[in-house]
Formats: structure tokens, sequence, C-alpha cells
């Protein structure tokens, strides 16, 4: 038996084949009335769209491939929630690779998805990606590429972040008023953009007030609960704690609250903390934790967006950075030494 075609599902609803193929893919342009029609005919006849021509007719698949660093963070799960809601809407799924924090992994998830024909590729790097040599070959091979949340600056891509710098800044400004004077940063690994961007977002807040940035109190490490312990356990081993720390994201700031509190420091009568991201852990844990919101979900809605936009532009696409506000949700980890915040 012969299997049902585009051409004789659009023989059999009356209309043309470009209609039934836009309304499988829920094209704006196409009435939900028309749509039904087609969907339930779909159903109705067997017909299942050959994807495998389709991607070698239009040399790309209807597939956004997509590669984070690790999706049991909090951030980048809900970021990818954003992106296939978007991608779903539009006629398009996506397959999620993770880099693992390793570079290796990273340009193999490119090879391959690009080597599966995908429609385009949305990355965050990782904290291993100070070269970006797989990502250049990937824009000359003409595969539409838009960057998220971690960007590789010099690419002459799309890119969705926020301001890091002032993120970091307002809340180095936050300790201050709250009466903090010696301030650490647990740093994210050299080299990427985002790091670069808070580390001096911290560093000039401090040089504003008047403040000194005690090289003692600046660790860098990972992106890790396991990390802020590793962190924590540093901090104690010097001839004294800093009285607050702005942590590169929540995971490190709760691996470093959980270390200190074993220790038997007070939080935030010892040491005072600040996060980045808003994951669920940060209000649960006890005192709850001060943290820069990141608009993940939107962030990936953004960033997939970004995407197709490149996608109807084609060759004409201009390249634009998108920066997201943040906001800083102030919790008991930070708590004036004068009382509360107010």
């Amino acid at each position: 038996m012969s299997q049902f075609t585009l051409k004789d599902l659009a023989r059999k609803l009356g209309v043309s084949p470009s209609t039934v193929s836009r309304a499988l893919r829920g094209h704006p342009d196409i009435s939900p009335v028309t749509r039904q029609r087609v969907v339930e005919a779909a159903e109705k006849y067997h017909y299942h769209p050959n994807q495998l021509a389709q991607s070698l007719q239009k040399k790309r698949s209807n597939v956004i491939g997509v590669i984070v660093p690790e999706i049991r963070h909090y951030f980048f799960s809900h970021a990818i929630s954003g992106i296939e809601e978007v991608a779903y809407d539009n006629g398009y799924t996506i397959m999620v690779c993770q880099s693992h924090e390793t570079l290796a992994r990273e340009i193999l998830n490119v090879q391959a998805l690009v080597s599966n024909r995908v429609a385009g590729l949305l990355i965050a790097i990782s904290s291993e990606t100070t070269s970006f040599e797989h990502l250049s070959r990937t824009i000359r091979q003409r595969v539409p590429l838009v960057q998220f949340d971690r960007v590789v600056e010099e690419l002459d891509t799309g890119k969705v972040v926020v301001d890091d710098y002032a993120a970091a800044y307002g809340a180095v400004e936050h300790l201050i008023a709250s009466g903090y004077r010696r301030i650490g940063h647990m740093a994210g690994r050299e080299g990427i953009a985002l790091n670069r961007k808070r580390f001096e977002g911290y560093r000039d807040a401090l040089a504003a007030h008047g403040l000194p940035l005690e090289e003692k109190f600046h660790l860098s490490g990972g992106y890790r609960e396991e990390d802020g312990r590793a962190g924590a356990d540093l901090y104690l081993a010097l001839d004294e704690l800093p009285d607050a720390i702005l942590a590169i994201n929540d995971p490190v700031a709760v691996g470093l609250h959980t270390r200190f509190k074993e220790r038997g420091v007070r939080i935030p009568d010892d040491v005072a903390l600040v996060g980045f991201s808003d994951t669920p852990a940060a209000a649960l844990i006890e005192p709850a934790l001060t943290t820069v919101c990141q608009p993940a979900f939107d962030m990936g809605r953004t960033a997939v967006s970004l995407l197709l936009r490149q996608f109807a532009d084609g060759a004409d696409f201009e390249p634009e950075t998108v920066v997201l506000e943040t906001e800083l949700r102030v919790r008991g980890t930070s708590v004036s030494k004068e009382g509360p915040c107010r």
C-alpha cells in the first residue's frame, strides 16, 4: 500500500499543498477552522510528513538544536521550557544536548546537530569554552546560530543576555548599604564574558564606595554546589572570613551556605551571601538566599524568537544583542547588620 502524500491530502480537502503544510506546522496565516480540518484529515488518512524528504529538500529539518552546560541546573531547564514553547508554536521541535561544562563535549554536540541538518542552533557555552573555532565554522556553514546567557562576544551572532555588570554592581551596593564592608566574590572560571562582567561590577561597586578589593576574598571555581562547598573550605582556611560574599550563581551560593552552616558559621551574622539565578532552592534554605533573579524562561523564548527571525530574514538578518532585565530579591542571607533591610 502506497503512503498517503501531502498532495493526496490537499486533493481530498480541496486546498493547496502549501496550505496543508502550513496548517500542520501551525502557521498563523492559516485559520483555526482550516487547521482543524487539515489535522482531522491527516489523522483519518494516516498522513505523516516525510521529515527526511523535507530535510533533504530544504537542506534543513524542522528541528532546532539546543546546547546547554547542564539540564539539571534550574536556570537552563527553565530556559529550555521557554525555547520549547515558542518552537512548538511555530512548527519546530527541539533536540537538547548537554556539554557537561566541557569544551570537548560541546564540540561533539555541535558537530552532531549540524550533521543531522538541524534548522539552527541555540547555545549557552560551557565554562571551558575560551576558544570557539567550532562555532565560527558553524557560522561559515551558514547554520543559523543564536547564543544565550553565556556567550562569546567576539562572534557576530544574535545574543540574549542580562546586564551582568549592572546586576553584580547592584548586588554589591545592596550589601554595602546593609552594613557589610569586607565583601568577597566566589567567581566562575576565567575567560567567560559573563564571569568577567560580574567581577567588574563587583570590583567597581567596591571602588565607588571607597572599599578595597581584597584578593584573598576573590576566589574562582565552577558552577555547582560542590564548587561552593570547596570555596567555603578555602575561606575557612583564611585568618579571617569576609563578612559577605557575592557568588557566581545560586548553586555555588547554596554550597557556600551548606558548608558554612556545617562549620558553625552564622548566616548572615558572620557571613552574608548573595547568589544569581533565583532557583527554587534559594527560597527553601534557611535563611533564604538573597539572589539576582534572571528571567530564564523569557531568555529561552527570546532566543528562539531571534533564531526564527533569522530563518525568515536569511542573508538579510542583522545580528543583535537583546538585554533582559534582572531583579534583586532580598532575603534572609543578607539582612542588614543594623536590622532587616528596608
